[in-house]
């Protein structure tokens, strides 16, 4: 599981990271620079991404263990962008951390898709999106209807459309607009991303509505991950005091990804 930074652009709203189940190519949604932050540092998921001592630390402070998946969901919920990067807050209302990491859980499990199993997203009968004009060969505008919450691909239309699916933004850019322009955009000449399908795919089809189911049932949450900014933060001084803080060089290095020991004075293998 990786965790990917979004550039931060004033006055606007939408989350400070985004999660991939998959290896993300190092650009953020909206084609700014985002760090990876990887959940664990070697293959296996044999050492989490963490300082050390944290883990143990707010095992203490909730009263039971905490896990690097609790961890990553809580950073999902309350993450907050910042001029000079992410910011996490950290709670010392247990009560207020249960409720953050079951909400970042589901962000999670619905950012990812059933890429790591279970269920994949559906909004409830009534509120599902369906193609209700068909989508022509090569839709060149993308627009979105308020009024009877349809979004249009030329003459194709698809509804219902929540407004909070279409406003749905990273970095202030709709994510909707992204991925319409990433696959209909021309692509730069002799590069794979001008390889384009003769006509528009049915698969790109499902994956739109998919999408939009995402990007909607995402907005609903928006609410409850606000809620957890209010709450009481620990002090960094507990943290200083806990020697969690400052976090050591060693754990800021790349790890090692053999499972054996590395000889030389550099860690070089010997040539044998």
């Amino acid at each position: 599981m990786f965790l990917v930074e979004q550039g931060y652009v004033p006055k606007t709203s939408g989350p400070a990271l985004t999660v991939s189940a998959l290896l993300p190519d190092g650009r953020s949604l909206a084609g700014r620079p985002g760090r990876i932050r990887p959940l664990y540092r070697r293959p296996g998921a044999t050492e989490p991404n963490v300082t050390p001592g944290l883990l143990p630390f707010l095992g203490k402070a909730y009263g039971h263990d905490v896990t690097p998946e609790d961890l990553l969901a809580w950073t999902v919920a309350a993450a907050q962008p910042s001029p000079s990067g992410c910011v996490l807050p950290l709670t010392s209302d247990p009560r207020l951390w249960e409720r953050g990491v079951e909400l970042g859980h589901r962000i999670v499990e619905l950012t990812v898709r059933g890429a790591r199993g279970g269920d994949r997203p559906r909004l409830p009968g009534g509120r599902r999106p369906y193609v209700r004009a068909a989508i022509p060969a090569r839709p060149d505008t993308l627009r979105y209807d308020p009024e009877d919450e349809s979004l249009y691909l030329g003459e194709g239309r698809i509804s219902p459309v929540p407004s909070g699916a279409w406003e749905f933004g990273v970095s202030g850019v709709r994510v909707l607009e992204l991925w319409f322009e990433a696959r209909t955009g021309t692509g730069e000449p002799g590069t794979l991303e001008a390889l384009r399908p003769a006509s528009w795919p049915q698969e790109w089809t499902s994956e739109l509505l998919e999408l939009i189911t995402v990007l909607a049932l995402l907005d609903e949450l928006r609410p409850r991950q606000r809620e957890l900014a209010d709450g009481p933060r620990l002090a960094r001084d507990r943290l200083v005091e806990a020697r969690v803080l400052p976090v050591p060089p060693a754990a800021r290095r790349p790890a090692s990804v053999l499972d054996h020991h590395e000889e030389g004075p550099d860690g070089q293998l010997a040539l044998l």
